[in-house]
């Protein structure tokens, strides 16, 4: 099994998404247009069209993140990052995205997809250099995981010419990322803040990368 053979089947199966859903059916489809058997597509992909919209996903995270390293956007903090999310929405279809957001929200997927937009804004966050190491790296990331899925969802149903509105909404989420980041930083200048900060989210550090053992991508 190689990953290239897995990216061959992920390709192969998103062109029946459109017409069969991002499941079984199109993984299916995929599998027989490869001529590779349903159990090693399954081997592939053992959580079926959660995997298929999974991969995806993160197809799109990876070319993020090397456009990010090659070319980063250039300007205020606030337009860099609104850069950087769009860029990663013009990565994607519309039709697979919806496809996708449809099995994703089936209950059994919510952890999967809370953490795929999770890994998306941390690829953002770390590409444009974040540093934190402490509670700001999860807040950095909470606050631009929500940015990033109501952008999403408003696009997906933005008919503005040139998507307009969505650039629109983007720009004011952003603001209110900027907006937060900018209280945090005037709260932690008050008397003795910085000092009750330290006694109550101290001991929080932001995640290590592990090579664990048996680790899979889904």
């Amino acid at each position: 099994m190689t990953q290239s053979r897995r990216d061959d089947l992920l390709q192969a199966a998103l062109t029946h998404v459109p017409f069969d859903g991002m499941n079984d059916k199109a993984l299916r489809a995929g599998a027989r247009d490869l001529g590779m058997s349903e159990s090693i597509a399954r081997v592939h992909f053992p959580q079926g069209g959660a995997g298929l919209a999974a991969a995806y996903h993160r197809r799109a995270d990876a070319e993020l993140r090397d456009w990010l390293a090659k070319d980063p956007p250039q300007g205020r903090f606030r337009d860099r990052i609104a850069a950087a999310v769009w860029h990663r929405i013009e990565l994607v279809e519309p039709e697979l995205v919806r496809a996708g957001a449809a099995t994703l929200a089936l209950p059994q997927n919510a952890a999967l997809a809370a953490r795929l937009i999770w890994e998306t804004a941390d690829a953002i966050w770390t590409g444009l250099g974040d540093t934190s190491d402490d509670v700001n790296w999860y807040s950095k990331r909470a606050t631009l995981s929500a940015v990033i899925s109501a952008t999403v969802l408003f696009w997906l149903g933005d008919e503005s010419e040139g998507h307009a509105a969505t650039r629109a909404f983007l720009d004011r989420r952003i603001d209110g990322v900027m907006r937060f980041e900018g209280v945090k930083a005037r709260l932690r200048k008050l008397p003795g803040a910085e000092t009750a900060a330290k006694a109550v989210f101290g001991r929080i550090r932001a995640p290590r990368a592990r090579d664990l053992p048996g680790r899979t991508t889904p």
